[in-house]
């Protein structure tokens, strides 16, 4: 429950801070043909995929070194082959952040041109 809260708080306070730059973002007198189209939110997007991907990438990587961290410390005979069978998992996730990263910046750069 404690976790929901902090979640709940968090997602409240960006509202909060967000919510009032949505309101004044356009003067009452601009001309509606200047309106947001649905593209043009694709740089929000990125962005948040990105910050998303990086959070994510770095709580799965954090997690996995934990673990084998912990499973060296029971057992250091079995070092070698721990490291060995981590490895491979880590390597494959760190080159899936790396893509959606590339993706994100694709989508901002693309939109541009």
């Amino acid at each position: 429950m404690n976790r929901f809260m902090k979640l709940a708080g968090l997602v409240f306070v960006l509202f909060l801070v967000l919510a009032p730059g949505a309101a004044f973002a356009q003067d009452a007198t601009a001309d509606h043909a200047a309106a947001a189209r649905p593209g043009d939110f694709a740089g929000l997007g990125a962005a948040i995929g990105a910050g998303l991907i990086a959070i994510g990438a770095g709580y799965g990587i954090g997690r996995f070194a934990s673990a084998a961290a912990e499973g060296i410390s029971r057992q250091p005979s079995a070092a070698a082959s721990i490291t060995t069978a981590v490895n491979l998992p880590l390597f494959l996730l760190e080159g899936v952040a790396i893509i959606g990263l590339v993706v994100c910046l694709l989508v901002v750069f693309v939109r541009q041109a």
